[in-house]
């Protein structure tokens, strides 16, 4: 079959056949029909982030297709099934997954990372991951709520709490903040968004942001977010994963406020400890998505609550992979999706 292998940062990823995967007595074997370009992936490729499982490894989490083969001991899905690939498969047997918190599963495996993803024809996963896509909803562009809808859904719901009335700030309205900018409006908050790029900010305006700040044209952000708040946000979720954002983020939010973060950064942060304790603000961390939620989120995508097909702006074929992480660097895309 053929994938997008990667070497490693210093050799990048190339055009392959390799093998089509092997199907354990529990594992499917999927067809891909698409596969999301994520942030994550060019962390990978550009960044020196190491993958769990060391290169070469198919990367590519964020998968939708049918199945073409199923092992022995599979009886909860069958052949010629559309089905959604969650980004992380859990082991259901921990402390976290015991408790319903099968995002932080203390045995989690990611696709792409812990072993081969999905920018390839075929992809073999545990049959017990998957998720049914109903015919309503396009096969390709449903690849996108694997990470891009799920994640934010889970930090806007589980993590932010964001409830009718609040005043949401999000910084960052890429892939998956302009998904934050979605589901806080269809929570019911009054949603500012904040970007250096004025596209994006059009864009998160055509999905529910009340108001926008394009962060390059004010001196102080925070100040400004309190201006236009009287005296902070109510909440602020950050999803860029960058330590001056998150800090602007923090001094973003009014006493008694809440911070969700949401990107990934390795560095350190500097904020004032002492403002944590006497205006009695939370900070709380939101990673990827239980899988009970995807039913629900699915759901939404089916009524139409959710268009999937206004979040892919771009389409690219296997060979032509490098366009979809081009387009993202220069912030022209919401999400671009891979067809083998």
């Amino acid at each position: 079959m053929k994938a997008a292998v990667f070497h490693g940062p210093e050799l990048g990823m190339t055009i392959e056949n390799i093998p089509v995967p092997g199907v354990g007595p529990d594992q499917i074997l999927v067809k891909v029909a698409a596969c999301g370009a994520c942030h994550t992936d060019l962390h990978y490729i550009e960044h020196g982030v190491p993958t769990f499982k060391k290169p070469p490894i198919v990367l590519g989490h964020e998968a939708s297709g049918i199945v073409k083969e199923i092992g022995p001991e599979v009886t909860n899905v069958t052949v010629g099934q559309r089905v959604l690939i969650p980004a992380v498969l859990t082991c259901g047997k921990c402390r976290f997954c015991r408790m319903g918190r099968e995002n932080i599963c203390s045995d989690m495996k990611m696709l792409g990372n812990h072993f081969d993803g999905a920018y390839a024809e075929f992809v073999a996963v545990p049959a017990k991951d998957v998720l049914n896509l109903p015919e309503g909803i396009p096969l390709e562009d449903a690849s996108i709520i694997a990470d891009a809808l799920s994640t934010p859904y889970h930090a806007v719901k589980n993590r932010a709490k964001v409830r009718p009335g609040d005043t949401v700030v999000v910084f960052g309205c890429g892939g998956v903040g302009i998904n934050a900018v979605q589901f806080a409006t269809v929570a019911g908050g009054y949603v500012i968004a904040v970007d250096v790029n004025d596209r994006k900010l059009q864009w998160a305006t055509e999905f529910g942001a009340a108001q926008t700040i394009n962060a390059s044209s004010v001196e102080n952000v925070s100040k400004e977010i309190k201006k236009l708040t009287d005296g902070g946000a109510d909440i602020a979720i950050e999803v860029i994963g960058n330590p001056r954002t998150i800090e602007q983020a923090f001094e973003s939010v009014r006493i008694g406020g809440r911070l969700c973060v949401v990107g990934y950064t390795q560095e350190k942060i500097s904020i004032v400890a002492g403002k944590i304790m006497f205006k009695e603000l939370e900070i709380v961390g939101s990673l990827g998505c239980p899988p009970g939620e995807y039913v629900p989120l699915i759901r939404m995508v089916e009524q139409g609550r959710i268009d999937v097909s206004r979040l892919v702006t771009h389409r690219f074929e296997l060979d032509q992979i490098q366009g979809a992480f081009d387009v993202m660097k220069k912030g022209e895309s919401l999400r671009s999706i891979v067809i083998p």
